[in-house]
């Protein structure tokens, strides 16, 4: 059996070409490049009240730049995100910012994908 498959877009897809069993369920999230966008004007607004602000600018320009793009790139995204949140956790901002800060960096990391995946590993307790 041959079948091509092209443009997925889910949390969780599963091609098989035969029978396939799955128990205790499969969940994934999909995070929309609108929602992704609003999560990085939701952290710039919460930062911009903690410690180590004025820091966190310029890769917090350089975020917004690439996700102002038709196609944002997403490694340079995660390369940007995870200085930011080295930054961040090196200030303390997110101990005192915390759920405000925590939401839009989990839906930034969920937006990103696998290569968001060390930045999560950098915040276990938090994310």
């Amino acid at each position: 059996m041959t079948f091509n498959v092209e443009n997925q877009n889910a949390g969780v897809i599963n091609n098989v070409a035969g029978d396939q069993r799955i128990t205790g369920g499969q969940a994934g999230t999909l995070v929309t490049l609108d929602a992704a966008r609003a999560a990085v004007r939701s952290l710039r607004d919460v930062i911009a009240s903690t410690p180590g602000a004025a820091a966190a600018d310029a890769d917090l320009d350089d975020i917004d730049a690439e996700m102002r793009k038709d196609a944002p790139d997403r490694p340079t995204v995660a390369d940007h995100l995870r200085r930011l949140t080295h930054l961040l956790v090196s200030a303390g901002s997110l101990v005192s910012a915390g759920a405000a800060i925590v939401g839009p960096l989990q839906t930034l990391v969920a937006w990103l994908g696998q290569v968001g995946e060390p930045i999560a590993r950098m915040l276990p307790a938090l994310l």
